[in-house]
């Protein structure tokens, strides 16, 4: 009878061991397949959402994410926000949900890509710029080119159609100059 419960034991003390290093590989895969986890993974996932981010120009921006791409995020929130990942200080309200890209086309689509399309909309936006310059931080225009790292804005007067007449300057902003890109939905271009 002592053998009996030495055995029992015996299993027992296997049957623990073989629990533990299963809840350790289980959570050694979990570590491994989290380092594997882009940003842009978590905002594919949170596409739907209401998030706030606090951008580089000190601007904060709460709406509802629409769309992601490679390298930016729209946020809608009454006006549309075009933000590039490198603008954003932080994030919050992503959850914890990733969805890798559903398609090459989806990965590839770069800030110059977006950037285009806006071009060819030609409708007026105000350009947040990453520092403060003599005039201050925001541009307000329409996008005329867009090149492989930066874009031509015809400046405008807010509400006027883009003209030869109605542009006051061209001006050449680098993609690392951008903080957002706002649709001019009204002459309120503040802090949000």
């Amino acid at each position: 009878m002592r053998w009996d419960s030495l055995f029992s034991d015996l299993e027992a003390q296997f049957s623990a061991e073989r629990v533990l290093e299963t809840e350790s590989e289980i959570a050694d895969r979990a570590r491994v397949e989290l380092a594997g986890i882009e940003l842009c993974d978590r905002l594919r996932g949170a596409v739907g959402a209401e998030i706030k981010i606090v951008l580089v120009d000190g601007n904060i921006v709460r709406g509802r994410l629409s769309h992601v791409g490679s390298e930016w995020l729209v946020l809608s929130e009454g006006r549309q926000w075009f933000v590039p990942y490198s603008s954003v200080l932080s994030y919050q309200g992503l959850g914890r949900v990733a969805l890798k890209p559903s398609s090459r086309m989806q990965q590839s689509l770069g800030i110059a890509s977006a950037l285009r399309v806006l071009a060819r909309d030609r409708s007026e936006v105000a350009v947040h710029l990453t520092a403060r310059t003599g005039d201050g931080s925001k541009l307000h225009g329409v996008l005329d080119r867009v090149g492989r790292d930066h874009f031509d804005l015809a400046v405008i007067p807010h509400g006027e159609v883009r003209r030869a007449g109605n542009v006051s300057a061209i001006v050449t902003v680098p993609f690392s100059s951008l903080a957002a890109l706002c649709s001019a939905g009204s002459a309120d271009y503040g802090r949000h």
